[in-house]
């Protein structure tokens, strides 16, 4: 791999800071990663991450990334007990999107083609990333160091390094060739640009107002069958929950509410908040669980995504990744996904050399963010008080992607399909595809002949009867 310069410089331990920190590893004689806190391999929370203790989706596609950029890591987290779905069985998953039921039984045709599905604990899947980060020759990672400020040339062009508060108070300015933000949604790129004299980033923003709280739980043996449940939104109804099987055989339980509604803080009042429309068994099952720590709440007024790929100017040396791009609303669990999907840009860029890094860069990451967000948007949208423009387009495809949910709700390839999209493996545009149109199109049609023979033979019968 040829390299680009001496010095490359990490701002966060963020999984977008660890992804981006193993890419530039290629390109760079040294890369330091920069920390405001202390970083540890257990479990304590982090002030840098918030919803620590909330459930985190590694979505297929981020999954393989993961595995690319870290060989034999996946099989690690099974080993430290990482919970995997990936054998096709369909009856240890209760997912339910837009109020349709996903079908509960028989074997995915997912199977044995598809990477599966993961779930470490955001600790554990964090320790295992930075573990392997450190172990590279030339990384080297700084905690409970707070970044004061980027330091750039007289004329404003470049961005020549760091300033940062050592562990005894003092300063330090680290000198690089290239800085690499990732220190989240709070991020000061936009400040220090306009103090240069560039423009702030413009912004797209859906005001979700999402606010979620959970309950780590020990359940029973035997208490619950599934390894995922999932409820989300429905029309006319902004809330939902998620139970997430996570190692040392322990449970996340969470329930959230879209477009300002407010979760109880509290095990009993979040029960009852979920039992007009999550699972019986499943509050049965949370109902006997043992709570190992308090109840947790997170709240996100809007997913966000600062449009560096549209700024007409940018200094040389300064690049941004992750939630310091774009956030979004959790609920879809695509953030950890996204940024390593933005580390492949990262490095695919940096593989062309360092002219027009930050256009090139900027324009690859955009196309990986853009099709999280249209998902994402897409379904946000379908809720009158979310804010947003709704193009003609946009509501033909909210009317089409209900008729491929009620499909999904017996066909298993239909549903296979559905999972390769909303799990950023396949393009959405692979749901119009004339050969699956089809089949969304035969499923629906025997399911309506189905249902009125149903209505139907009960008549006939009368009518013999009679």
């Amino acid at each position: 791999m040829n390299k680009l310069g001496d010095h490359a410089v990490v701002l966060g331990a963020s999984m977008g800071g660890l992804f981006g920190a193993a890419v530039l590893a290629d390109f760079y004689d040294r890369v330091t990663l920069v920390e405001r806190d202390a970083l540890c391999d257990g479990s304590a929370p982090r002030r840098g991450v918030p919803q620590w203790r909330h459930p985190h989706a590694l979505l297929a596609r981020g999954a393989q990334t993961l595995e690319e950029l870290f060989p034999g890591i996946l099989e690690q987290l099974v080993a430290e007990g990482a919970p995997v779905w990936r054998d096709g069985d369909l009856s240890r998953l209760h997912t339910s999107f837009g109020g349709h039921r996903m079908v509960p039984t028989g074997q995915s045709p997912l199977a044995g083609n598809w990477i599966g599905m993961y779930q470490p604990s955001r600790p554990l899947l964090e320790a295992q990333v930075r573990r392997r980060v450190a172990e590279l020759p030339n990384a080297t990672i700084l905690d409970r160091r707070e970044v004061l400020g980027l330091v750039a040339g007289d004329d404003g062009r470049r961005v020549t390094g760091v300033r940062i508060a050592t562990a005894d108070g003092g300063e330090q300015v680290l000198t690089a060739d290239l800085v690499l933000d990732a220190m989240g949604r709070a991020a000061h790129t936009p400040a220090f640009l306009e103090s240069l004299g560039y423009e702030r980033p413009p912004e797209d923003h859906i005001a979700v107002r999402t606010t979620y709280v959970s309950q780590s739980l020990r359940l029973p043996a035997g208490a619950l069958s599934q390894e995922v449940v999932l409820i989300g939104p429905a029309p006319g109804r902004p809330t939902g929950m998620a139970m997430n099987h996570n190692e040392n055989d322990t449970w996340i339980f969470t329930v959230f509410g879209m477009c300002g509604r407010q979760p109880p803080r509290g095990l009993t009042g979040m029960l009852a908040y979920a039992a007009d429309f999550a699972p019986p068994h499943v509050l049965a099952a949370v109902a006997a669980g043992e709570p190992l720590a308090p109840v947790v709440q997170h709240r996100l007024p809007s997913s966000q995504w600062r449009r560096y790929d549209k700024m007409r100017r940018f200094p040389d040396g300064l690049l941004v990744t992750g939630d310091a791009m774009c956030s979004f609303n959790p609920i879809y669990g695509q953030g950890m996904s996204v940024a390593a999907m933005e580390a492949l840009a990262l490095r695919s860029a940096l593989r062309r050399g360092d002219t027009a890094l930050s256009r090139r860069y900027f324009h690859a990451a955009a196309k990986a963010i853009g099709v999280a967000w249209r998902l994402g948007a897409g379904s946000d949208l379908a809720f009158p008080e979310v804010v947003g423009r709704r193009s003609i387009a946009t509501r033909l495809t909210q009317r089409y992607s209900d008729w491929v949910l009620r499909a999904c709700e017996s066909d298993a390839a239909v549903h296979a399909q559905f999972m390769k999209v909303t799990g950023l493996v396949d393009p959405p545009a692979s749901l119009f595809d004339p050969r699956f149109v089809g089949r969304v199109a035969a499923v629906n049609r025997r399911r309506r002949t189905e249902a009125s023979r149903a209505v139907t033979a009960p008549e006939a019968a009368a009518a013999a009867r009679a």
